[in-house]
């Protein structure tokens, strides 16, 4: 008869009598617990500075600006936050901690079931949340896989949306309509979209290929969502930046994906050149639409309020 694992290793204990006496050093082999991290919720500085960060991720902090780039897309705690695609967590490690205690985040993921690198990051994704619940436990996540997949949560649920530099890949996949739209979805009016890109030359084509999108192409895509554009900041700017790169984008750090080729030119540039949009879901829609139910009621009419399929994304 086979003996359960864990019994097999009780009755081997309990054969052994009493004289063994308890340790608290490891078994060899067996891989130590995962570091525990304390970082003071509701404090971006404190987010920035702890110890849950790589010296890797924070090195970057000087051609991101998270700090800045946050508090220009209004996020503080209290907020209930929508991060999409947030790749392998960069700005996650520092909005979990910001709003672990007041407000909410939520990540919209690739599917995990996904083949290949998307799939990849996402349950890439669910370890990060395993390994440290202290950090990641409070998260909660959304599949967004356009178009089929664009459920972020409940509509009107959120106050911030946030994008940084995904909608190259949306654009390359005919999809930035319906993921602009699942965002305009799940904000309140009067909610902040905020979107960081990789930025072309004014005038150039929309070749998201290459990872470049020109400003005046985003702007148009989350107008045609409803969006007003509120403010364009040049926070994570990048004059050196000539956008014409042999591999695009990824010519520059971190990527480097030239090799040594040209590798310490690159080095000098640094990262790409990136816009930083904010836009505001419009209040006059709720207003609007209030305003019609009045009238229709004073009339003695009625408001037959259908659901739409996408209604919950």
């Amino acid at each position: 008869m086979r003996i359960a694992r864990p019994l097999a290793i009780l009755l081997f204990l309990l054969g052994c009598g009493g004289d063994a006496t308890p340790t608290d050093e490891p078994t060899s082999g067996a891989e130590a617990p995962p570091e525990r991290y304390d970082v003071p919720s509701g404090d971006v500085q404190a987010a920035l500075a702890g110890a849950h960060r790589t010296d890797e991720e924070r090195a970057r902090d000087r051609w991101r600006h998270p700090a800045e780039t946050l508090a220009f897309f209004e996020v503080e705690p209290g907020k209930d936050v929508v991060e999409l695609w947030p790749g392998r967590g960069w700005y996650t490690k520092i909005l979990a901690p910001l709003l672990r205690d007041q407000g909410s985040l939520t990540v919209g993921l690739t599917d995990p079931e996904a083949e290949g690198y998307r799939g990849t990051l996402a349950q890439a994704f669910f370890e990060m949340q395993q390994a440290h619940p202290e950090l990641y436990g409070h998260v909660r996540t959304a599949v967004l896989s356009p178009p089929d997949h664009t459920e972020l949560g409940a509509p009107e649920s959120a106050d911030v949306v946030l994008t940084f530099r995904n909608t190259h890949n949306w654009t390359q996949d005919g999809v930035q309509e319906a993921v602009y739209a699942a965002a305009f979805r799940v904000l309140r009016p009067g909610g902040i979209l905020g979107v960081v890109q990789h930025r072309d030359a004014e005038g150039a084509e929309a070749d998201a290929e290459r990872g470049y999108l020109p400003q005046a192409f985003v702007i148009e895509t989350a107008e045609a969502a409803g969006f007003e554009l509120v403010e364009a900041s040049e926070i994570n700017a990048n004059p050196a930046d000539t956008h014409d790169h042999p591999n695009g984008v990824w010519s520059l750090p971190p990527a480097l994906r030239g090799g040594e080729e040209g590798r310490e030119g690159f080095l000098a540039i640094g990262e790409s050149d990136r816009m930083t949009l904010k836009f505001r879901k419009p209040l006059a829609d709720a207003e609007g639409e209030s305003g019609d139910a009045d009238e229709s009621a004073e009339d003695g009419g009625g408001a037959d309020e259908s659901a739409d399929a996408d209604a919950a994304s």
